[in-house]
């Protein structure tokens, strides 16, 4: 990333860019950024090789066959349909990318993986022209493609799944598979090739299905270096990693219990609810209506415990799973960062601050306006009208123009701000009192 960013104890930064603290108190313009944006590193049986690629919400619907090898209701997706329950946007990464592609004598499969075994090619003699052919693609018992009328295979158009080999013999067949494609390995390797990747991207949370700790540890540096040295901020969610003790690290209690799927796949639902959830609103109480099966029986022993060991849980509530709290891994509190950012509603308010301060910076007035009273009276007519914004939607509360003040820094080019917000929190616990005469 070419600007700096991130936290800053004295001012002495060298980089240009926005370094912003969040404390506890004793587009180029103020407009709040949307939500929804998730990434994760996938492992699939079709898809693209070693990039992230952009999935859309509608994609998915309507194009899931093309993208990942299968149709919207298969079981191979039950994890993305619980990711876009609320998720808008998904920046993918394929991790077992690099395998072979499947093939025949006509025809190669677009991408690696063994989805492309069910690929096959059936040619027929065209019905109103001997010499000519008609060729469908077919992926499992799916039509995917027809073209009629063509003399030779040079003739044809490479389509969503396979490329037709230029110099090949067109001749009627019953059906010709392809065969031989291969997913590729996944190792730590392809982790980190997916971290490098995705680190230019932005997105409000990122989800890792996996169990094994030096993994997750990697995952956990790699949020910790983002938020706190580049000022690039999103939550990570995981799987039972409560050794985060971080606010940027959400640690998923309950494992599913479907056959053939890893103990971590609620990952996918929580990191679409995590994503998707908006600035002024909180995940806690929010039914799961996904489609795995949730181990979620608890005492309230056992819950309590879980929320003080900074546990994201599901528990049941009559015949429904609800979430717990919507809270971090943080349970180390300072004078700096008290109890309020174990909050994740907390956290995504100061995100967003955090967020859409810096890209206002960073393209309104990063050289190119004068640091002079001018210049500093913009930047806080513009912080002071996004939070105005929070405020009307009732993400920050108390909010006065005074709360927020701009000077300049220790050097001629560096801007110091003090902003003093206050995030509203949804109500989690009623105390009454009732006098009966």
């Amino acid at each position: 990333m070419a600007l700096g960013g991130g936290t800053f104890l004295v001012q002495n930064k060298e980089l240009p860019g926005a370094y912003i603290n969040f404390i506890s108190a004793a587009s180029a313009n103020a407009a709040l950024s949307e939500r929804g944006i998730a990434t994760m590193p996938l492992e699939l049986d079709w898809g693209v090789d070693g990039e992230i690629f952009e999935v859309t919400n509608g994609d998915f619907q309507k194009n899931s066959l093309a993208i990942f090898g299968y149709d919207y209701t298969h079981d191979k997706l039950k994890g993305l349909r619980d990711l876009f329950l609320n998720a808008q946007t998904l920046y993918a990464y394929r991790l077992n990318g690099g395998g072979q592609k499947a093939a025949n004598e006509l025809a190669e499969a677009l991408y690696s993986g063994v989805r492309g075994n069910d690929l096959r090619i059936v040619v027929q003699v065209n019905a109103d022209n001997e010499d000519l052919f008609d060729v469908q693609t077919y992926l499992g018992a799916a039509l995917v493609d027809f073209q009629q009328q063509v003399a030779r295979v040079e003739d044809l158009q490479a389509n969503d799944f396979v490329r037709f080999k230029p110099g090949a013999t067109l001749a009627a067949n019953a059906g010709l598979p392809l065969s031989g494609g291969t997913n590729g390995e996944v190792t730590g390797l392809n982790y980190q090739n997916y971290l490098d990747k995705i680190e230019a991207y932005t997105f409000n949370t990122m989800g890792a299905v996996v169990e094994d700790d030096t993994t997750k540890s990697l995952f956990d540096a790699f949020v910790k270096r983002l938020r706190d040295e580049m000022g690039i901020k999103f939550q990570l969610v995981l799987y039972n990693y409560t050794k985060a003790d971080y606010l940027g690290t959400i640690s998923v209690k309950n494992s599913v219990l479907d056959e053939g799927w890893s103990a971590a796949s609620l990952v996918y639902w929580v990191t679409g609810a995590s994503a998707g959830c908006a600035v002024n609103k909180s995940n806690q109480n929010r039914k799961y209506d996904g489609e795995f099966k949730v181990a979620a029986d608890y005492t309230q022993n056992e819950l309590k415990a879980a929320i003080r060991a900074g546990e994201f849980t599901l528990h049941k509530v009559g015949a429904d799973i609800r979430v717990l709290a919507d809270i971090n891994s943080m349970v180390t509190t300072s004078d700096t960062q008290g109890d309020i950012f174990k909050e994740n509603q907390t956290v995504r308010v100061i995100d967003q601050i955090g967020n859409d301060i810096a890209v206002l910076f960073n393209t309104k007035y990063l050289g190119v306006v004068p640091n002079d009273a001018a210049g500093r009276t913009s930047l806080w007519s513009d912080i002071v009208a996004h939070h105005r914004q929070l405020e009307s939607i009732r993400a920050i509360e108390n909010f006065s123009d005074a709360d927020v003040v701009v000077e300049q820094g220790s050097s001629k080019k560096s801007v110091m701000v003090t902003d003093l917000v206050t995030p509203v929190n949804a109500m989690g616990q009623l105390y009454m009192t009732v006098t009966v005469a």
